[in-house]
């Protein structure tokens, strides 16, 4: 048994740091790196792809909508051309500094309000496949089991990755509890190690009303924002591993 850990990284801008990148880049073995639109400036951005390159870490860009002031977690409409756009430009902000730390972006994972969107959203959806096989056609892309963007993108020949969260909530049908509503964030380092042993082993997902369904994953997450997030981290990383789960990229 193998899975792969991530986490959103690199999103501290100029003076006010979030998150403990350095900490969570030992443990995670795959880093979604904010592209500028939600989070992260030039000098963060470089300096965690460097760190990730150092160790051995698939980076992945983590582009947003472009909503600096509500952390890319708004949902905005767009015309497809310029959501496009925007897509790209992120793409080849994050390369550039991939580039000189002798990498390229491995994987493309939307964020936030944009991530969830294009989970039932065929044309906004549409409009970020375009983006990403136009830039780099075959890049793999991580997103949410069953959504619009995994099958479209599997459409335009792109490898779709299908990605849990280890520190968010589940409705029964597999989608995520609203950050609005309470429960929708999980801390007890202990409880969320748990089930990811249980989904990397038997493939169960536990929803918020206690009932349970079949989730099949490729990927972990672990918000590097959140409250205790390296203690979660290192607890879901620890377990798993007791447990005979191998944890490496999926990507490279």
């Amino acid at each position: 048994m193998s899975i792969d850990l991530n986490a959103d990284l690199g999103e501290a801008l100029g003076q006010w740091p979030m998150g403990d990148d350095e900490a969570m880049l030992a443990i995670v073995t795959s880093a979604n790196v904010a592209c500028g639109f939600h989070a992260g400036d030039p000098v963060t951005t470089r300096r965690t792809v460097a760190s990730a390159v150092g160790r051995g870490i698939a980076v992945g860009a983590h582009p947003a909508y472009r909503d600096l002031v509500g952390f890319g977690r708004r949902r905005m409409d767009y015309a497809p051309d310029e959501l496009a756009a925007d897509i790209v430009y992120q793409l080849g902000a994050l390369d550039a500094f991939c580039r000189l730390a002798g990498t390229s972006v491995a994987y493309v994972k939307p964020h936030g309000a944009l991530y969830n969107t294009i989970v039932a959203d065929e044309g906004q959806a549409r409009a970020v496949v375009a983006a990403i096989a136009d830039y780099a056609p075959g890049l793999a892309v991580l997103g949410l089991p069953g959504s619009a963007f995994l099958r479209l993108a599997a459409d335009a020949g792109l490898r779709p990755v299908r990605e849990a969260f280890a520190d968010r909530a589940y409705n029964p049908d597999g989608t995520l509890v609203s950050r609005r509503l309470p429960g929708s964030v999980l801390h007890d380092a202990d409880a969320v190690a748990a089930r990811m042993v249980r989904l990397a082993t038997e493939r169960i997902m536990t929803a918020i009303d206690g009932t349970e369904f079949e989730l099949e994953a490729d990927s972990i997450c672990i918000h590097g924002d959140s409250p205790g997030a390296v203690t979660l981290a290192a607890t879901v990383r620890r377990e798993l591993e007791a447990a005979g789960v191998v944890l490496r990229p999926f990507a490279s």
